[in-house]
């Protein structure tokens, strides 16, 4: 049948781009729902009376949710499909944001925004394996980056909100999660109509149900070119080494991802996601909070986070754009590197100009890395542990979230803004050394191309220690 084959001929048209729309929007609500704590923060903290304590562990609430979320939805999604996965964590972060909004206290609006993350974690942690399942190689930097970038217009959104609800109202941080949760509704719609990845349903063995996806897709892009679509190459569509781990159980996937030819790619992605994650959510929760500390009103900060946070939309649409022409690895170490020099200038700037400037400049290039590793961590691994591989990489990453309102707090008590973003251009820096010396070349190349090839053996860490894999070819 070379089902594969028949999907990288095709050219992008409308059935892409609807999967597009419809995975991007469910970016940019979590990306919304994600933000909408650093506005939440200052207001709770002063009507609830909160301790520093308290402040740094509520905007960490998300990021533990995240990170069980993630890594639950990503074996899930090897083992029972992308699709469901994804309507799962939709209904899940809705209906946990929605009773959020009517917390009466402090550990009830703790427990369910921790709730609210497994949903987003898990959202987040599927839509860019799937959608990169569906998309040519030629193409899949730029697609899976104009989706990500789909996360900058929810920050947006919700400085928009705290500038415009959330501020002028007592209860404005209810209403705003209030808001949040009726989009969704219609995501949830539209995602009814969307179809199982194809290379997943080859995974299991469901060859019909495969061959039904592609055949639609086929005929959709034929309708909307009309012409006749590109010939498909004569050879069968041929089983990676790790078709084994097809029904594998999670505990044997994880600890795949640790073994053999898999076991400097999760390391570099764990790495990565550590480290960017450290410093996107300790920069973008604790930012509005840390400023109106810094002696600007609530409002003024709000407006402040609102033109660093217009920052993210060129960060994640360059990064797609330069990646098409420059490999993934070397695009995210040169933003890697511009963040990490735009954090050090914030460290030393003494003016609201030069930290807003600097603040937008580490906005564009941190946006610009996350647009890239949506991209390159499941490119990195075979349609057997892909989605696998992103939640754990995506889960790890949420513990460097969890961890960073703490030590800005600790950073900013000791030093002020100084500190905390000294420590940031740090942690970046290990993330621009780690990938330029240890990252894959992935530009171009399909994602078969890059899962290890019959001829290798892929280690299988049962027990016995035996290894499993196909057979050694010529």
């Amino acid at each position: 049948m070379n089902h594969i084959a028949r999907l990288e001929r095709l050219p992008l048209s409308r059935p892409h781009r609807k999967l597009l729309i419809i995975g991007g929007l469910g970016y940019t609500f979590d990306g919304a729902d994600a933000a909408i704590i650093a506005f939440i923060l200052p207001v709770v903290a002063q009507q609830w009376s909160l301790s520093a304590g308290q402040i740094s562990l509520l905007a960490s609430a998300l990021l533990i949710g995240f990170l069980f979320g993630a890594l639950t939805a990503g074996t899930l999604g090897d083992k029972l499909g992308r699709k469901k996965v994804m309507l799962g964590s939709l209904v899940v972060y809705t209906s946990m944001t929605l009773v959020a909004a009517f917390a009466p206290n402090y550990w009830v609006l703790f427990a369910f925004r921790v709730l609210a993350g497994a949903g987003i974690g898990a959202e987040s942690a599927i839509i860019s394996p799937y959608l990169s399942e569906f998309v040519p190689g030629r193409y899949r930097g730029r697609f899976i980056g104009a989706v990500a970038g789909f996360f900058s217009f929810g920050y947006v959104l919700s400085a928009l909100i705290g500038r415009y609800v959330i501020s002028p109202f007592d209860d404005g941080w209810r209403y705003a999660q209030l808001i949040l949760t009726v989009p969704i509704l219609a995501v949830i719609w539209w995602r009814r109509s969307m179809p199982e990845s194809p290379r997943y349903l080859l995974s299991k063995g469901r060859v019909q149900e495969a061959e039904q996806v592609v055949a639609a897709l086929e005929e959709s892009v034929r309708k909307e070119t009309g012409g006749v679509l590109p010939p498909v190459p004569a050879e069968p569509d041929a089983p990676s080494a790790t078709s084994h781990l097809a029904h594998a159980s999670m505990g044997r996937k994880l600890a795949v991802l640790w073994s053999g030819p898999f076991a400097k790619r999760t390391f570099v992605a764990w790495v990565m996601w550590f480290c960017l994650t450290f410093a996107y959510y300790g920069f973008f929760t604790m930012m509005p909070k840390l400023l109106a500390d810094s002696g600007m009103t609530v409002v003024k900060s709000f407006s402040f986070v609102l033109y660093i946070y217009l920052a993210q939309i060129p960060g994640y649409f360059s990064a797609a754009f330069v990646s098409e022409y420059l490999d993934r690895k070397r695009v995210i170490a040169l933003y890697l590197s511009g963040a990490t020099l735009s954090a050090l200038g914030m460290a030393l700037s003494h003016s609201e100009g030069a930290i807003i400037g600097f603040g937008a400049a580490l906005s564009l290039f941190m946006n610009g890395v996350y647009a890239l590793l949506y991209t390159y961590t499941p490119e990195t691994y075979p349609t057997e542990i892909r989605t696998t591989g992103q939640g754990t990489a995506s889960a790890f990453g949420r513990i460097g979230g969890i961890i960073a309102p703490f030590a800005f707090t600790a950073a900013a008590a000791q030093g002020g803004l100084n500190a905390v973003f000294g420590v940031t251009s740090a942690v970046l820096l290990a993330g621009v050394l780690t990938v330029l010396a240890l990252g894959l070349a992935t530009k171009g190349r399909t994602l078969e191309d890059l899962s290890p090839k019959n001829r290798h053996r892929v280690t299988d860490p049962a027990p016995d220690g035996a290894h499993v894999g196909s057979p050694a070819s010529p």
